[in-house]
């Protein structure tokens, strides 16, 4: 049988909110998109703060020897004018310090520092300190044709720059 006309459906009828009320919820709905909203923000926030500082610790370690590393440095320069400077007849001598310098060489690589030996490598800025300018005609213009001082690197940053004589284009 069908329903009579009259009666209505209870999921049709509406009955009047009182004044208020609408503008009540309409005001508790932008509240609550609000609050969402900030509820996102925050936790955007503090992800990019953990992940912020899982950066900064995982720097704080990778050049946590810089100091360390670049006081080492002139200890390596010496030990290589030592070696420069002991006659070839000496070889127990220069065996002793060849020694020395090779097994400091391996301890600071095995903790990230790199040798930066540029002979013959076009002259870079950012590796390289020129401190002088040479004719030099069996070397292509800007190449590095002498390296006074090895330059190193910790971890991929510059600890030292090379200090290195530049060839000067033929005048």
């Amino acid at each position: 049988m069908s329903e009579p006309e009259n009666q209505t459906n209870p999921e049709q009828a509406t009955t009047p909110a009182p004044e208020g009320a609408e503008q009540q919820l309409e005001a508790l709905q932008a509240d609550l998109a609000a609050a969402r909203d900030q509820a996102l923000r925050t936790a955007a926030e503090m992800q990019n703060l953990r992940r912020r500082t899982e950066q900064e610790v995982e720097k704080a370690h990778k050049f946590a020897l810089e100091r360390f590393a670049g006081e080492l440095l002139p200890v390596v320069d010496n030990l290589e004018r030592a070696l420069a400077a002991i006659p070839a007849d000496e070889a127990a001598n220069r065996e002793g310090v060849e020694l020395t310098l090779k097994s400091l060489l391996a301890a600071l690589e095995k903790h990230g520092v790199s040798l930066i030996d540029p002979h013959g490598e076009h002259f870079n800025p950012d590796h390289h300190q020129a401190i002088a300018m040479l004719e030099a005609p069996h070397a292509a213009p800007n190449t590095v044709v002498d390296v006074m001082q090895k330059g190193y690197s910790l971890n991929g940053r510059l600890l030292r720059p090379a200090m290195v004589a530049v060839a000067k284009p033929a005048s």
